[in-house]
């Protein structure tokens, strides 16, 4: 196995935090805004998340959502890795079963050269879309073996990005490039590194597997809160100590919007909640405005929806929001938070991220 050391893996915490933050970025479209601007969105979060302390800073894997435009990680973080410096940048994630493996040690191994010891490598096993998206991605209908066959995919995955297959295996003479077959090569220099693995899960499936493999583990609160405690607990007792990792490392994905005054905050939440409504009723769409969120009349249904939705974002002014992370930090004993805010346009996540940085005396530059 090529070289990985738990501290590329384990966060470093800034300012007052008490735990390492992070990113996760799904690259929303507002209604009146397009993809372009969308991805421009990004390039400035990521950069002043570098400015500000953040430790990392990952794409999410989604497909057919106007409102998300994020279908194709690893060209977002190539496009990120050319406007930053020094996060770590990586996938939360890529849907494996959508891809062969060998695919993603490529893609993933040209993102290592590009941004030698800042890559990540994220992935998850539910197909990031609806049946139908995923039988296009996958060009099958027999979708559950996708997830059933996840561990023999990701050895397989593995075993591509430290080109270490036995002899005598099919694939003993193929490389994944860039890769440590460059190493081999006459005159062959390659680094010693290799983006590091973690699972993603909003169950306990993927828990267990990364305490069993020893993987660093990243849990979807954010969509899954009831579901946070236990697959964390599940995690750290199946742990088994690895090559990667000597102790359990484990983060979570935390909705939360920071505005100047509370109500500016519900505003932008529940233009989000609106947009969640829409997805989970089958009419997905781009993310509406504040002023069609208020304006919305939410039936009985819809109501409950939104408001057992909104428990679980953390929003307010910056010191609330500060307080929600922390103690969630607390409850879940999260090694790192890694926060997500979905709003209608990129100057209100971009304010978030500012003014959470400032509630915990991030770094200036």
């Amino acid at each position: 196995m090529d070289e990985i050391r738990g501290d590329e893996i384990r966060g470093k915490t800034e300012g007052t935090a008490t735990v390492p933050l992070s990113v996760l970025d799904l690259v929303t479209v507002g209604q009146g805004r397009t993809a372009t601007q969308a991805l421009r969105t990004s390039v400035d979060i990521a950069q002043l998340a570098e400015r500000r302390g953040f430790h990392r800073y990952w794409v999410a894997e989604h497909h057919s959502m106007p409102g998300v435009a994020s279908s194709s990680p690893a060209v977002i973080l190539a496009h990120l890795a050319a406007h930053t410096e020094r996060i770590r940048l990586g996938s939360g994630g890529v849907m494996l079963p959508n891809h062969a493996p060998l695919v993603i040690a490529e893609q993933f191994g040209t993102l290592e050269a590009m941004a030698p010891g800042r890559i990540d490598l994220g992935l998850g096993r539910a197909p990031g879309t609806d049946g139908a998206t995923a039988a296009a991605l996958r060009r099958t209908d027999r979708l559950g073996e996708g997830a059933e066959d996840f561990p023999q995919q990701l050895a397989e995955l593995t075993r591509f990005l430290d080109d270490d297959f036995p002899d005598g295996h099919p694939y003993a003479r193929i490389h994944a490039v860039p890769g440590p077959v460059q190493a081999t090569a006459q005159g062959g220099i390659q680094s010693p590194a290799r983006p590091p693995i973690w699972l993603l899960g909003s169950s306990g499936f993927s828990a267990r597997l990364a305490g069993a493999l020893g993987l660093p583990f990243a849990f979807a609160h954010h969509f899954s809160a009831q579901n946070t405690v236990p697959a964390l607990d599940l995690y750290r007792e199946s742990f088994r100590p690895s090559a990667v990792l000597d102790a359990p490392y484990a983060l979570i994905g935390v909705s939360a919007l920071a505005a100047d005054d509370e109500r500016e905050a519900r505003r932008q939440v529940l233009s989000g909640a609106l947009s969640m409504v829409r997805l989970r009723t089958g009419r997905p769409g781009l993310v509406p405005t504040p002023e069609e969120a208020e304006a919305y009349a939410f039936g009985p249904m819809e109501r409950e929806f939104v408001d057992s939705w909104l428990v679980n974002i953390v929003h307010g002014t910056a010191d609330e929001v500060r307080t929600g992370l922390d103690d969630l930090a607390k409850r879940t004993g999260a090694d790192e938070l890694m926060i997500t805010a979905n709003a209608h346009g990129g100057e209100a996540r971009l304010r978030s991220y500012e003014l959470i940085a400032d509630a915990y005396g991030l770094p200036t530059d």
